[in-house]
């Protein structure tokens, strides 16, 4: 019981660093560039995590055939859901302006958009989480990583959708509301993968965590470096490297 209820604070801290970044991100003007540059440090840091712990890890545990199963299952799920979402207003949940008309819609001008991006988050945030408890399960070491890189990664995400989510007016209610129920569900997820992987075998694991990694690389490349390289300026590429050493030198600790 103490492992589930650890599993669960992690998943709880690593998701309230979402209302962490709202905060700023929906009180204060911040230019987009500073936006893009937070956010990808962000991509970097989880770029790193899902290739040195998440894929690593279940590669070394079952070989490359449940790793690339898992991935592509991982990377399919997460786009048919966004798909179904994108259609309702989602598409654009991470976006913090209207750079060339693509961003946030309002609720007067796409009407379910508000739950479109409820949902969005939940697809988002539900597989950093569930790896968190799956790490816990099994040993605790990858787990402290990626609680780490999510955690950071979850700042400039919340700061990039909030300042978006003010700009299609939406209200304070709404946002601190959706991103404390994100950081509740965060914690559930973890629970969730903590108490499924201490039921299955490391080879389900292995695949689980694969899909997971997946999914989350799938949402790198499909919502947060497009807000990263929107407002692109010459040292974005170099801030992606510098999250990706950060969350890299984390793994090796």
């Amino acid at each position: 019981m103490s492992e589930v209820l650890e599993a669960g604070g992690w998943g709880l801290l690593a998701g309230s660093a979402l209302l962490m970044g709202a905060v700023p991100g929906y009180l204060l003007r911040i230019p987009h560039q500073v936006i893009a540059s937070v956010m990808a440090f962000g991509a970097g840091v989880l770029l790193s995590a899902v290739s040195f712990e998440l894929v690593a890890d279940a590669y070394e545990r079952s070989g490359m055939v449940p790793v690339t199963i898992g991935a592509v299952g991982g990377a399919l799920l997460y786009t048919a859901g966004n798909a179904l979402l994108a259609r309702h207003g989602a598409r654009h949940r991470k976006r913090s302006g209207h750079v060339r008309g693509r961003g946030q819609p309002s609720e007067s001008r796409q009407e379910g958009s508000g739950l479109a991006l409820a949902l969005g988050a939940l697809l988002d945030g539900v597989p950093e989480s569930a790896v968190i408890g799956i790490g816990l399960a099994e040993g605790g070491a990858v787990s402290m990583v990626t609680v780490a890189a999510v955690f950071i990664s979850n700042v400039p995400e919340g700061l990039s959708s909030s300042a978006g989510m003010r700009g299609a007016g939406r209200s304070k209610g709404y946002v601190f509301g959706l991103w404390g129920t994100i950081a509740v569900v965060s914690m559930l997820s973890a629970v969730v993968g903590n108490v499924a992987a201490g039921a299955l075998s490391p080879s389900v694991v292995a695949a689980v965590t694969a899909v997971a990694a997946g999914a989350i690389l799938t949402m790198i490349a499909d919502t947060m470096i497009p807000e990263a390289f929107e407002e692109a300026h010459l040292a974005i590429g170099l801030i992606v490297v510098s999250g990706f050493l950060v969350s890299f030198a984390l793994s090796q600790v």
